[in-house]
């Protein structure tokens, strides 16, 4: 995978604490004074990575549309996980497995909240579908605060086949709609586990819901019919902590 720029503070901070030895080059902007810029420069100076000072311009035309605050690093991100490494991951994490699959979050927003999230409850790993997610752009991971850097991110060519890879672990998979009559809250999510979530729009694809083990859906008495899908992740993931908790 091809260098790219790393934005704003959380993300380069996630990058220098989880994988340094990938940072090629650190740029802060021109007569910058925030303290933990200035704290993050010298932390990568002190890891022998080069860093640069750059008028506000040049930082603004490689951050995009996401907020720099006055740094960047051009970052070697690793591979992308497969669904060949989901075995080793589930065996790792053994009865505490708690896999979370994002079938086709496409809003680079969405996704970096949604890895923020996994990252505060200890995901085993996130599964997305090779051609249908947005990837580890700069945007998801300024949004990811540095979740980004902390859980694997499995990128399956085939997510009915990783699924099946999950099944096969003894995982059970709960996938999350609305037009359904079962409760989140109702469903076992003690264990080895995998939470589904669909697309923004069209929610999951038909053939990923036929192999979940349950659908179900998270109640709302109020007048919306549904959530956005990074709230929704953060609301399931955290019941399925509390009742581990309770365990």
């Amino acid at each position: 995978m091809s260098e790219s720029w790393i934005v704003g503070i959380n993300p380069v901070e996630g990058a220098l604490s989880n994988d340094a030895e990938r940072v090629r080059e650190v740029l802060v902007e021109n007569g910058q004074r925030n303290a933990r810029v200035h704290e993050l420069a010298e932390r990568a100076k002190a890891l022998k990575i080069p860093v640069h000072h750059r008028p506000r311009e040049q930082l603004d035309k490689l951050a995009g549309e996401a907020r720099h605050q006055g740094i960047v690093a051009l970052y070697e991100p690793p591979p992308m996980a497969s669904e060949n490494d989901l075995p080793g991951l589930l065996e790792k994490a053994g009865n505490d497995a708690l896999v979370l699959v994002l079938d086709g979050v496409t809003d680079p927003h969405n996704l970096g909240a949604c890895l923020r999230s996994a990252a505060a409850a200890k995901v085993t790993a996130v599964v997305v579908p090779k051609d249908r997610a947005v990837g580890l752009t700069p945007v998801v991971r300024r949004a990811s605060a540095g979740g980004a850097d902390r859980v694997p991110l499995v990128a399956a060519t085939n997510l009915a086949r990783a699924l099946r890879t999950l099944k096969d672990a003894g995982v059970w998979i709960t996938g999350l709609a609305g037009d359904t009559d079962q409760s989140i809250y109702d469903i076992d999510l003690k264990g080895p586990v995998a939470l589904v979530l669909g697309s923004e729009g069209e929610g999951m694809r038909r053939l990923t819901r036929e192999t979940c083990d349950f659908v179900a859906k998270i109640p709302m008495p109020g007048t919306m019919e549904s959530l956005n899908v990074s709230v929704a992740t953060g609301v399931v993931l955290f019941e399925a902590l509390r009742q581990r908790s309770a365990r």
